[in-house]
């Protein structure tokens, strides 16, 4: 286990056989795919009993309570064939039930039919991503970077960020296939483009201790 202010990567949470389970049941399903891979999978019973299974929860309730709920799942497909590169940012829109213009919240969009708004930080630090690995993560594969001790800053404007990534040496998120990395919404990360053959497929689970985010605004599954 690896663990830097922000992010931890946790290794062998599934086994090859499980993990090869669920990827067989991804690639039967007919999954809306981007050049970059699928979102909103949490309506696929293959993710949702991968995302509340035993260890999946544990791991969520040890960043977010006990009261742990899996909200978001996103499959990431990088190879050499299906490549991209991502900037520094941090990951602050929300899957909401329904637009409710709130204070400290937006802009709004709407993808695949859901409400999506910008989170204020006190809404994000009550969220977990847990990102499961198909595959070993390398440095030749286009593998998560971090700028470390970055989730604690509040959401940070381009030009802030910009500074951040100047003046912080970034870390490689290497993880064997099988593995997690646990990261928080508001750390600054990114990925380079990949340079082998090898693919990098990640299932990107978000966690939240509630559904319920208060002033009448709530996470929809997605």
């Amino acid at each position: 286990m690896s663990r830097f202010p922000g992010v931890e990567i946790i290794a062998n949470v599934s086994t090859p056989r499980e993990a090869r389970s669920l990827l067989d049941a991804l690639e039967r399903e007919a999954l809306s795919r981007s050049r970059a891979g699928a979102r909103h999978l949490m309506r696929h019973r293959a993710v949702a009993d991968f995302a509340t299974s035993p260890g999946m929860l544990a791991l969520a309730r040890r960043f977010v309570g006990d009261s742990a709920i899996p909200f978001r799942a996103t499959l990431f497909d990088k190879s050499v064939r299906s490549n991209w590169l991502v900037a520094w940012h941090q990951d602050t829109a929300l899957p909401l039930a329904r637009r409710r213009e709130t204070p400290g919240w937006g802009p709004w969009s709407t993808k695949g039919g859901i409400a999506y708004a910008h989170a204020p930080a006190d809404a994000l630090a009550r969220v977990i991503a847990l990102r499961f690995h198909f595959d070993d993560s390398r440095a030749e594969n286009g593998p998560l970077r971090v700028l470390p001790d970055t989730h604690d800053r509040g959401v940070l404007t381009d030009a802030e960020i910009a500074i951040l990534s100047r003046d912080i040496a970034p870390v490689d998120c290497l993880v064997a296939a099988g593995g997690v990395i646990a990261m928080r919404p508001l750390a600054v990360h990114a990925s380079s483009k990949a340079e082998s053959s090898a693919p990098r497929r990640v299932l990107h689970i978000e966690y939240a201790d509630s559904l319920d985010l208060g002033q009448g605004l709530r996470l929809a599954p997605a």
